[in-house]
C-alpha cells in the first residue's frame, strides 16, 4: 500500500465532504417558505440603499437577482438533501478508511525501520519526514471536518460525523492488524521472489560460463589438431592421429590380386 496514494484519496474525500456540507446547508437554508426568504433578501437590500437615500447601482440589483434565483434553485432541490446526506456519509467513510490505512502503514514502516535494513530509493530521513508531514495533515483534516460538521452545519450532519467517527475507530483498529499482517506477507513474498530471481541469475551465469568454457576447449582442441596436421602430416588429417599400425599398413605396398 502506497501511503501517498492513500493520502491523496483521503484529501479528495475531505474536499468532497466540504463541498457536500456547503450544498446541504445552502439547500436547508433555502427550504421552507421561500417567500419569507425572498422577502428577507429584499428587505436587507433596500435597507442598505433606501435607508440612506441612495439609488442601488445596476451591479447591486443584478447581484440581488442572482441571489434570489439561487434561493429558488436551491428550494427546487430540497428533495436532494437525502441524497447529499448519503454522499457526505460515503465520502466521510472514505476519508476515515484511508486515514486509518495510512496510519497503519506508517506504524508498520516505523517498526521495520528499527529492526530491518532499509534498501529503498529515498533516504530514511526523507521517508520519516514524509510520514510526519502526512500524519499532521491528516490529523488537521480530521479537525477541520469535525469543526465543519459538528459546529458549523445542521445538527444531523454533526450526528453523522459522530456516528461515522465512532464506527471507523473500531474498524480502524481491525484494519491496522490486517494491514500489518498483509504488509508482512507482501514483504515475505517479495523476499522470496527476490531470492528466486537471484538464484536464477546465478544459475544462468553458471550456464553461460560452462558454455563459454566448452567453446574455448573446442577452439583450443581445433587449434591443436590443425597444428598437428601441419607439423606432422604423417599422422593424418583426422582429429585423432593415426596409430603406428595404421601408418604401417598404409605405407606397405598393396598387391593386386584381381577379382
Amino acid at each position: 500500500m502506497d501511503p501517498i496514494t492513500l493520502f491523496a484519496l483521503a484529501n479528495g474525500a475531505v474536499a468532497a465532504v466540504k463541498a457536500g456540507c456547503k450544498l446541504y446547508k445552502d439547500i436547508k437554508g433555502a427550504t421552507g417558505d421561500i417567500r419569507d426568504v425572498l422577502k428577507d433578501l429584499d428587505d436587507q437590500f433596500h435597507k442598505v440603499y433606501d435607508g440612506k437615500g441612495k439609488t442601488p447601482p445596476p451591479a447591486a440589483i443584478k447581484q440581488l437577482n442572482e441571489e434570489k434565483q439561487k434561493v429558488k434553485d436551491l428550494n427546487r432541490r430540497s428533495n436532494d438533501t437525502t441524497n447529499i446526506y448519503q454522499e457526505i456519509g460515503d465520502h466521510l467513510g472514505t476519508y476515515f478508511d484511508n486515514f486509518h490505512k495510512c496510519m497503519a502503514v506508517f506504524e508498520e514502516e516505523e517498526r521495520r525501520a528499527k529492526t530491518e535494513v532499509y534498501s529503498g530509493d529515498a533516504s530514511l530521513g526523507k521517508r520519516a519526514l514524509q510520514r510526519v508531514l502526512m500524519r499532521k495533515q491528516l490529523t488537521q483534516m480530521e479537525a477541520e471536518l469535525r469543526e465543519l460538521m459538528v459546529y458549523q452545519s445542521p445538527s444531523e450532519l454533526g450526528a453523522l460525523y459522530t456516528e461515522v467517527f465512532e464506527m471507523m475507530q473500531v474498524m480502524g483498529k481491525e484494519q491496522k492488524i490486517l494491514i500489518a499482517r498483509q504488509m508482512k506477507a507482501d514483504q515475505a513474498k517479495a523476499i522470496r521472489v527476490k531470492k528466486r530471481i537471484e538464484r536464477l541469475r546465478i544459475e544462468a551465469a553458471w550456464g553461460v560460463a560452462v558454455i563459454i568454457i566448452i567453446f574455448a576447449i573446442l577452439v583450443i582442441f581445433s587449434w591443436l589438431v590443425q597444428s598437428r596436421i601441419e607439423m606432422y602430416p604423417q599422422y593424418g588429417k583426422e582429429w585423432l592421429p593415426k596409430s603406428e599400425d595404421e601408418r604401417r599398413r598404409e605405407a606397405a605396398p598393396h598387391v593386386y590380386i584381381g577379382r
